[in-house]
């Protein structure tokens, strides 16, 4: 096993707390070949520099989110890890939670989400937007659950502490007709990470956090083990959660990827799909503020 920092005290510090040799750049790393897998997780702009080398190497990579700076430098790394059919699996940890994953059997037709993800504010990934730093989780799980083009998107977004976005309010509407509000924020008092949505017969809620799933039906899509709510039409459920660390369930699901040769359950496609979206966020906020700028000059 291999620790690898620019900061070489560091990466010595944490070589020796697990066994492992430490090295100030991935061209000394790559001078020893028993290598064969890697966790990526540096500042996104500098993640197709990083991740280059390495699959170009023969390296299977698990890539932290958001995929990469750019579509320009996502499209790159599908093409190099093809070219060297290398697995290549993006770090979008919420996938791995075991509420998404019991979510999943429950999908029938999404046509209302609310997500809401606050942070208290840290110096942490403050090199990004909030969008590309917590919402992005959210956009890879609703894209992941409506699976369908996105129509149309409103956003707006404010700088409040830091030079960047820090929070963002965004209405999505699919080509399917489902529409899905996300607010993602890291100026919070408090930490929240939920999701609900609406399909015809049932009301979903998602607590990321508490990996935790209530199930709200009615009619033929009450669930045999439910139980009734204060209204005898409406039933309530709690689907089974087998709880597991999502960081744990997301390097197991990688290296199981590797061993096999097989497709990650999130691929280098899922992330640019999610990267995407993002990007189209961040332009629409662009506008809204442009569009406020413009009206301050606008004459009374």
């Amino acid at each position: 096993m291999a620790i690898v920092d620019a900061d070489v005290a560091r990466a010595d510090m944490v070589a020796r707390e697990y066994g492992a040799r430490a090295f100030g750049s991935i061209e000394q790393l790559l001078t020893r070949n028993e290598i064969h897998a890697a966790s990526i997780a540096v500042p996104t702009i500098h993640h197709l520099d990083v991740a280059r080398p390495l699959l170009e190497a023969g390296i299977d990579v698990l890539i932290e989110k958001p995929v990469a700076f750019s579509l320009r430098d996502t499209d790159e790394l599908i093409a190099i890890a093809k070219k060297n059919q290398r697995v290549a699996q993006v770090g979008h940890l919420e996938r791995f939670n075991p509420a998404v994953r019991a979510t999943l059997p429950l999908i029938t037709r999404p046509m209302f989400f609310e997500v809401h993800r606050l942070s208290v504010f840290t110096a942490r990934s403050l090199d990004v937007d909030v969008v590309l730093d917590l919402m992005i989780h959210d956009l890879d799980i609703v894209l992941t659950f409506v699976n369908s083009p996105v129509k149309e998107i409103r956003a707006v977004g404010l700088p409040i502490l830091s030079g960047k976005v820090d929070i963002a309010n965004v209405r999505m509407e699919f080509e399917s007709g489902c529409v899905a509000f996300f607010l993602a924020g890291r100026v919070s008092t408090e930490r929240v990470r939920k999701l609900r949505f609406f399909q015809p017969g049932q009301y979903i809620s998602v607590d990321y956090g508490r990996q935790d799933v209530v199930v709200f039906a009615v009619g033929d899509k009450v669930a045999p083990a439910s139980k009734p709510s204060v209204n005898p039409q409406i039933s309530i459920s709690k689907p089974t959660v087998t709880a597991e660390e999502p960081l744990l369930a997301e390097l197991k699901s990688f290296l199981d990827a590797v061993r096999r040769r097989a497709l990650p359950i999130v691929s280098l496609e899922e992330g640019r799909r999610a990267l995407s979206v993002a990007l189209d966020i961040l332009g629409a906020i662009g506008e809204h503020s442009s569009r406020l700028e413009m009206g301050k000059l606008s004459p009374q």
